[in-house]
């Protein structure tokens, strides 16, 4: 009786030791450097980090401005989050990259200081003023109905490093 005590108790050791790994790996922490606009996606910390990263990689730099308290960000962020393409693109094809504050580089404020505003930055360190959004306004800024564009923008910059560099 003690050893069939000791045998099944040995057994739900293990089994609940297996099941509290699956669980610790099923949840991934979020990644503080995503600030929700994607926690599966590798962001880097900085814009030199990211020009960097960009050069060695041979891969396009995606800057998202924006700030936490304001309400188009917020809409934006959550439509940018909750598309799988825009995800797995950021992912596997760009260098990522949101700003909360405003970086001293003026490449990256060229029709003023607004949020949101994407811009992306090409592998030879240009920033593309060719690959804009919709508004005349603001050229760099995104609105969540204009997901299908920033798509759009997302395959325009993977195509041009691979026509132009």
């Amino acid at each position: 009786m003690l050893h069939s005590t000791l045998a099944l108790s040995l057994l739900l050791i293990a089994v609940s030791s297996n099941l509290a790994m699956a669980i610790k790996k099923e949840k991934r922490a979020p990644q503080t450097l995503s600030r929700g606009w994607g926690d599966e996606i590798t962001w880097v910390q900085t814009y030199e980090e990211g020009l960097y990263q960009a050069k060695k990689s041979n891969k396009p730099l995606m800057v998202i401005h924006h700030l936490e308290d304001c309400q188009y960000c917020q809409a934006l962020k959550k439509a940018f989050a909750e598309n799988e393409e825009i995800q797995e693109m950021a992912q596997n094809n760009f260098i990522m990259l949101n700003l909360m504050h405003e970086t001293t580089d003026k490449n990256l404020s060229p029709d003023g200081q607004y949020v949101p505003r994407i811009m992306f930055i090409d592998p030879s360190l240009t920033v593309r003023a060719d690959i804009t959004g919709r508004y005349s306004n603001r050229l760099y800024t995104y609105e969540p109905q204009d997901v299908p564009f920033l798509i759009e923008n997302m395959k325009k910059a993977l195509r041009l490093i691979q026509t132009e560099l």
